[in-house]
């Protein structure tokens, strides 16, 4: 992939998630179908981010080249009638979520930001499985028991809220706007 010449470039470094998807999505509606793009993003979670957002639009994810701190990730934009991007239909706000951890019901808080946002910042026994590593992760989670998944503004939340309902987990409610208006108990690794 190294010399591949994308048909577009977008600068995304030194942005945290949600701005990689969010100039992605943008850039995407500019490009015509069959091209390609080339996303740079110096955000670690942003390879994740960017895998599961192109599978949830039907655009073909190529792959991603790490060059000193900048992913430059491939995408090609699929046909006209792909790209509607597919929402969890089952969401929360923080204060449900709040009122529902005071009633202490058997739930699990399934936090997807990288480890280091998580440990800086998190809603206490809350558990950690970043994006990227959810799918070989999923053992660690019962899917009998409803589970509550908070990023950091409600984007990568929503892409695994999909992938858990796809793996037959019948009970994940995406929690919305997520960590950046947490406004409940939180904790850090110092605690």
């Amino acid at each position: 992939m190294e010399n591949m010449k994308p048909d577009l470039l977008v600068d995304a470094k030194g942005l945290a998630c949600p701005m990689p998807i969010v100039r992605t999505k943008k850039a995407m509606n500019e490009l015509q179908p069959g091209k390609v793009m080339e996303v740079q993003a110096t955000d670690k979670g942003s390879t994740a981010d960017i895998q599961a957002w192109a599978k949830s639009t039907g655009h073909q994810y190529l792959g991603t080249v790490e060059e000193g701190n900048v992913l430059k990730h491939y995408l090609r934009k699929a046909s006209e009638k792909a790209g509607e991007e597919k929402k969890h239909p089952h969401v929360v706000s923080n204060e449900e979520l709040e009122a529902k951890l005071k009633e202490s019901k058997n739930i699990v808080v399934l936090d997807v930001r990288e480890a280091a946002e998580f440990a800086f910042n998190h809603i206490p026994g809350a558990k950690s499985i970043p994006l990227g590593e959810l799918e070989e992760r999923l053992h660690e989670l019962n899917p009998e028991i409803e589970v509550y998944v908070v990023c950091r503004t409600g984007t990568r939340s929503d892409l695994a809220a999909q992938k858990l309902a796809e793996k037959g987990f019948n009970r994940v409610l995406n929690v919305v706007p997520g960590m950046s208006e947490w406004s409940g108990e939180t904790a850090n690794a110092n605690d």
